[in-house]
């Protein structure tokens, strides 16, 4: 009987989102668990105290529990489409911080009692940095997408859909025609499907 790594993930979170991007883009059939974020599986607290997803759980049961990691661990292992080939780090590191930060502070301005119109505007000169990065390409990898593209992509979908007719108008034409060709990709569609939250006892869901 083979064993599977073990992914634990939520739907929309962009952290569990890029993660298996990677893993599908690599190939490696996994077992997906949908966590529901207010009632966390105490097997996952339990390999992973820190609580959050993606929590990867390899068949040797070492723990890979921070998104990059796992989406190069993936691709490090098999990586088909060529992701690995010129990534920019520093976009990520922007993405992961700087633009993270006010994202969320824009999208969920209540919760940190921050002024949204100023973070939204901070995060858009972010945006505006990628749209020279893209330089008229497609993907910021160029003609086809790779890990920045997708380890930055879940973000900036979360900020479109936080107010998708002020991005209409507001966000760089080539940042919105990117993201468009992102969201298209069919592994995007794939990495986005619906599952039911797991519950202990449940048929293993297979992701691949």
């Amino acid at each position: 009987m083979t064993v599977h790594p073990v992914l634990y993930s939520f739907r929309r979170c962009p952290y569990a989102m890029r993660a298996r991007l990677a893993l599908l883009s690599a190939g490696v059939e996994c077992e997906i668990r949908e966590v529901k974020l207010a009632q966390k599986p105490a097997c996952m607290l339990r390999v992973s105290p820190k609580g959050t997803v993606p929590v990867l759980v390899l068949p040797d049961q070492a723990i890979i529990d921070e998104s990059l990691d796992i989406m190069r661990w993936a691709l490090g292992r098999h990586d088909p489409q060529h992701w690995l080939v010129n990534v920019r780090n520093d976009l990520i590191a922007y993405n992961d911080g700087p633009f993270k930060y006010h994202l969320d502070r824009y999208k969920y301005a209540s919760r940190h009692h921050s002024d949204p119109m100023y973070h939204r505007a901070e995060a858009l000169n972010g945006l505006e940095r990628l749209d020279v990065a893209l330089d008229a390409n497609r993907f910021l990898h160029g003609d086809r997408p790779g890990l920045t593209d997708a380890a930055v992509a879940p973000f900036v979908r979360q900020f479109a859909a936080t107010d998708p007719c002020w991005f209409a108008t507001a966000c760089p034409d080539g940042v919105q025609e990117w993201l468009r060709a992102f969201m298209a990709l069919p592994v995007f569609d794939r990495a986005m499907c619906r599952l039911s939250p797991w519950r202990e006892g449940d048929m293993p869901v297979l992701f691949d």
